[in-house]
C-alpha cells in the first residue's frame, strides 16, 4: 500500500533540495557581481573604452574582467545571461510553498487562534499578497526614481514591516515569517524578470541595430540589483526561521522580522564598503550584534502564545480515531518529559522546536509530526532515549492512518 504521507515528505525533500541548490547559484552570482562592480578600478584609461577593470585569480588561472558602463561598441558573440538562477529559485520556492503550506494548510498555514480561515481563503491570501508585494514595490521605485535612494529604501522598509504585521495577524507563526521571505523573494525575482533582463535586452537590441544604447536602462537595472543585494540576507533568515520557534512562535515575531531586515542592511553595508575600497566600517558589526540581542530578547517575552484547547474539525478527527487512547499513553510515556511546557528532562528549559505534547488537542495538532518522526521513522525520541518499542511505533502509525481513512 502506498504511504502518501511518506511520498509527500520525499517530494518536499526533493523540492527543498532543488530550491536550496538554485538559491545558492543565484545568491552566489549576485554577491559576486555586486562585489566585482564595487571593486572595479575606474581610475585607468582603458583603450577598449571600458568603464573599469579588475584582475582576479581563481582555480589556478588569471581572469581579466572589464565592465562597459552602457555597452561595448559591437555586440559580442556568446553573451552569457544570468537569469535562470533567479527564475529557478522562485519557481522551486513557490513549489515548496505549495507542497508544504498549501497542501498541508490545516497543519502549517492556518491557525484558528490567529484567524479562522478556510484552506482556500488562506491560499488565496497567500498568492494575492505575493502579487501585491511586487505591485507596491515597483510603484515605489517609479515614484522615487529621482529621489535619494535612501528614501526609497526607507519606504520599502515601512512596507516590509507592515506586511510582517499583516502576515502574523493572518497565518500561523511559522507560515507568517516564511511568507514574508517569499514576499521579499518575489520582489527580487520579479526585479530580474520584469526590469533587469528586459532592460538588458533593450541594450542588446540597440547594439544589433547599430544604435547607441540609452544609459538609463543600465542605471535602472543596477538600482534593482542593488536592492536585491540588501534584501538577500533577510530572505535567508525568513526561510530558515520555520525551523526555530524562538523566531516564529513568539508574540513579537513581526517585530523580530523587522529587525532582521535592518541586520541585512548593516551586514551588507560592511561588505559593500569593503569591496568598494571605502574602508571597513566595523561599527556595523557592533550594530548588528545589538540588533540580534534585541531579537533574542523579544523572542523570550513571551516565547509562545497559549495554544487553544478547543479542537478544530481536523484535530477532532485524530482524537476520535481508533488507537488514540494508545497513542496518548505512548506520547505521555515516551515524549512528554521533553515536549512539555516545563520539561522534566535534565538540561531542557523549553520544549524542543516549541512542540508541547501534554493534552489531547496538542497531540492531535502535531499528529503528522508524530507519525513521521516516531511512527514510520526513528527520528524521535532522539537516540531512542526513552526506549520507544517497535510495537509502539506501529501503533502510532496505525492511529494516524486510521484518522486519515476515517
Amino acid at each position: 500500500m502506498l504511504d502518501w504521507i511518506a511520498i509527500t515528505e520525499w517530494l518536499e525533500f526533493a523540492v527543498r533540495w532543488l530550491h536550496v541548490v538554485t538559491a545558492i547559484a543565484w545568491i552566489g552570482s549576485s554577491f559576486y557581481f555586486i562585489a566585482l562592480d564595487l571593486g572595479l578600478h575606474r581610475d585607468r584609461n582603458l583603450a577598449s573604452g571600458a568603464d573599469g577593470e579588475e584582475w582576479q585569480v581563481h582555480g589556478g588561472g588569471f581572469y581579466h574582467i572589464q565592465k562597459y558602463l552602457v555597452a561595448p561598441a559591437n555586440m559580442p558573440d556568446g553573451l552569457v545571461w544570468f537569469k535562470w538562477e533567479s527564475y529557478s529559485t522562485w519557481l522551486t520556492g513557490f513549489a515548496l510553498l505549495a507542497v508544504v503550506y498549501y497542501w498541508g494548510a490545516e497543519f502549517y498555514l492556518v491557525d484558528p487562534a490567529v484567524l479562522e480561515l478556510t484552506t482556500w481563503q488562506a491560499i488565496g491570501i497567500s498568492v494575492a499578497s505575493l502579487a501585491f508585494g511586487w505591485i507596491v514595490y515597483n510603484t515605489l521605485c517609479k515614484l522615487f526614481v529621482n529621489a535619494n535612494q535612501t528614501v526609497l529604501m526607507l519606504a520599502l522598509f515601512v512596507v516590509l514591516v507592515g506586511m510582517s504585521y499583516f502576515y502574523t495577524s493572518v497565518f500561523a507563526g511559522r507560515a507568517a515569517l516564511l511568507h514574508l521571505g517569499a514576499f521579499t523573494a518575489t520582489i527580487m525575482s520579479a526585479n530580474v524578470f520584469f526590469i533587469i533582463i528586459p532592460n538588458q535586452k533593450i541594450v542588446v537590441a540597440d547594439l544589433i541595430a547599430g544604435r547607441k544604447p540609452d544609459p538609463k536602462f543600465g542605471k535602472i537595472a543596477k538600482q534593482r540589483s542593488t536592492h536585491n543585494n540588501y534584501l538577500t540576507l533577510p530572505v535567508i533568515f525568513m526561510m530558515l526561521s520555520n525551523h526555530y520557534p524562538l523566531a516564529f512562535a513568539t508574540e513579537y515575531n513581526w517585530l523580530i522580522a523587522a529587525l532582521v531586515f535592518l541586520m541585512g542592511v548593516t551586514i551588507r553595508h560592511f561588505f559593500n564598503s569593503m569591496h568598494a575600497r571605502k574602508g571597513t566600517p566595523y561599527w556595523t558589526w557592533a550594530l548588528t550584534a545589538a540588533l540580534f540581542i534585541a531579537v533574542m530578547a523579544l523572542s523570550l517575552a513571551p516565547m509562545w502564545k497559549d495554544a487553544p484547547e478547543e479542537l478544530t474539525a481536523a484535530e477532532a478527527r485524530f482524537v476520535e480515531a481508533d488507537g488514540f487512547a494508545d497513542t496518548y499513553d505512548i506520547v505521555m510515556g515516551r515524549c512528554s518529559m521533553c515536549h512539555a511546557a516545563e520539561p522534566s528532562w535534565d538540561g531542557l528549559r523549553h520544549a524542543p522546536k516549541g512542540v508541547v505534547l501534554e493534552t489531547e488537542a496538542q497531540i492531535a495538532r502535531h499528529a503528522r509530526d508524530i507519525y513521521l518522526q516516531a511512527g514510520i521513522t526513528h527520528a524521535m525520541p532522539p537516540a531512542n532515549l526513552s526506549w520507544m518499542e517497535p510495537e509502539e511505533r506501529a501503533k502510532l502509525a496505525a492511529w494516524y492512518r486510521a484518522a486519515l481513512a476515517g
